[in-house]
């Protein structure tokens, strides 16, 4: 997993949990750190979570190393 993948993978975790917070207490902790919804920063990391969510989307349909590893089957 290359280094952009890694940051992408855990901005869409700190999305997830903000999803979550909202979902459970209405509480929007990105709004809460960063000034509201409507505040530039806040639309930037929703932003950043946005596109980082797209580039894990990518990881869905990467073939894992186990698939790719081709191991002779042992015959009968």
């Amino acid at each position: 997993m290359s280094g952009i993948q890694r940051i992408a993978l855990v901005l869409t975790i700190i999305g997830a949990i903000n999803w979550g917070l909202i979902g459970f207490f209405q509480f929007d902790l990105v709004a809460a750190i960063f000034g509201g919804q409507t505040s530039a920063f806040s639309r930037i990391i929703y932003g950043l979570v946005g596109i980082a969510g797209l580039i894990n989307l990518g990881l869905l349909f990467k073939p894992s190393a186990e698939v790719e590893r081709t191991e002779p089957r042992p015959e009968h």
